[in-house]
């Protein structure tokens, strides 16, 4: 799933922010923001990502090694079962064979089960990293347009990346950019430049 869509949900609630204190005779005072860019653009999302990518990068890394030995223990198996069936040795000596033959299938299986459980239990983990991720740097954003609408005495607020929120709309003045600039204030990373890794995608169908 791609991140953007662990947010669509939350992001539309920014799509509508009316402040209680304002009179119900006040003209309303509108602005649009794009959320899309404010999340992308922000600094701690390029971080994210960058810290994702390092992870997904472990996981390949470590299921890599798992996988190998796992291949090393199958192919040790099929070997016992080709000295076991050699003609030529004693009746006493391919019992012994087939002792050998049953323990190294027995680890093969625990070293398959093992491997799978490991990967799903380390996909569910990135899956949630990536969630709580996401809710942070939303929340994050919400604040900003919040303080910056509040600033501005607008009254409502319009994400203008959304799709079918409203049929029509004038979404008055654009603040999505001086948002933007509040987010990264002191950014310790350039935020000009891509993120490390890959864009922001936690499919965790690793590859």
């Amino acid at each position: 799933m791609h991140f953007m869509k662990n947010i669509r949900n939350i992001v539309l609630t920014i799509s509508l922010l009316a402040f209680l204190s304002v009179p119900a005779f006040a003209q309303t005072k509108t602005a649009s923001v794009d959320m899309k860019k404010l999340f992308n653009g922000y600094w701690k999302t390029k971080s994210a990502q960058t810290l994702l990518e390092k992870s997904k990068a472990d996981l390949r890394k470590d299921l890599k090694d798992m996988a190998d030995n796992l291949e090393k223990s199958q192919t040790d198996y099929k070997q016992l079962l080709e000295q076991a069936n050699d003609p030529a040795i004693s009746a006493d000596e391919r019992d012994k064979r087939k002792l050998a033959i049953a323990d190294k299938a027995k680890d093969v299986n625990n070293q398959k089960a093992a491997f799978e459980q490991y990967q799903r239990q380390a996909e569910s983990n990135l899956a949630e990293k990536s969630q709580r991720m996401s809710g942070n740097l939303v929340a994050d954003i919400q604040k900003a347009v919040a303080d910056k609408s509040k600033a501005g005495n607008y009254t409502l607020v319009l994400n203008s990346a959304a799709t079918e929120v409203v049929v029509y709309s004038d979404t008055g003045a654009d603040i999505t950019d001086s948002v933007l600039k509040q987010l990264n204030e002191g950014a310790p990373i350039d935020v000009t430049k891509p993120a490390g890794g890959m864009p922001f995608n936690i499919s965790t169908n690793l590859p």
